[in-house]
């Protein structure tokens, strides 16, 4: 069987497999990683702030999203948003939003529900006394978050968060059901055309293993570093 493989056909499809899929791969897990993040402070903020409505709201995104699979949300802002976005803008078709916009949304939406209990966890394991400490010298409570609370928060979450990317980063596969180009899609596209399904998979598993394992150890010794920090 072994002799029946080409492996020269992945050297062929390098450029195309890195300058564009990996490329679209990388870009889209750095966007949603940010937009994430922020959305989920956001959420989090929410859930400690005090107002039952708030708290609820927030709490029920977080419950619906982590109950739902991604590649569901996925189909579902693709194929429904436009529809949706018709019906509210009362235009004659649907909304075209594109499949990068689309899921790029999907994985901040998605992403946020995560990140928000990470940086949730991070905001309580700083001591009360300091929120009370920065109240005292007359900062608000948007200031005391900002100036003190967040900053030693993502410290103390930044593993957590990086890991959470790790993540983000091989769940980014599966925009491959929308026919996007990404590393898996491209690798796809190659395997398809040149019917070597079993060389393209293989070093598409070897390739996402090999940087989710690099990616890995660094956050192990980030993970280290800060313990000494502390």
């Amino acid at each position: 069987m072994l002799a029946n493989l080409d492996f020269d056909v992945i050297r062929r499809a390098l450029p195309y497999l890195f300058y564009e899929g990996m490329t679209f791969t990388l870009m889209l897990t750095a966007f949603s990683a940010l937009g994430g993040l922020i959305f989920g402070t956001a959420i989090a903020l929410m859930r400690l702030s005090g107002r039952a409505p708030l708290g609820r709201i927030a709490g029920l995104y977080v419950d619906f999203m982590r109950s739902l699979p991604l590649v569901l949300v996925i189909f579902w802002f693709y194929f429904l948003v436009p529809y949706i976005g018709q019906w509210v803008t009362g235009a004659s078709r649907p909304i075209s939003i594109g499949a990068f916009a689309s899921s790029l949304a999907t994985f901040i939406m998605f992403e946020a529900a995560y990140f928000s209990e990470i940086m949730r966890a991070g905001i309580q394991s700083i001591s009360r006394g300091q929120p009370a400490a920065a109240s005292a010298l007359g900062l608000t409570y948007a200031q005391s978050m900002r100036y003190v609370v967040l900053p030693q928060a993502f410290r103390n979450m930044l593993p957590v968060l990086l890991t959470q990317t790790i993540v983000l980063f091989q769940d980014t596969s599966l925009v491959y059901v929308l026919s996007i180009p990404d590393f898996l899609g491209a690798a796809s596209k190659v395997a398809q055309r040149d019917g070597r399904l079993v060389e393209m998979y293989l070093f598409a598993a070897t390739v996402y293993f090999a940087i989710s394992c690099v990616a890995s150890f660094g956050v192990r010794r980030l993970q280290s570093r800060i313990a000494i920090i502390r």
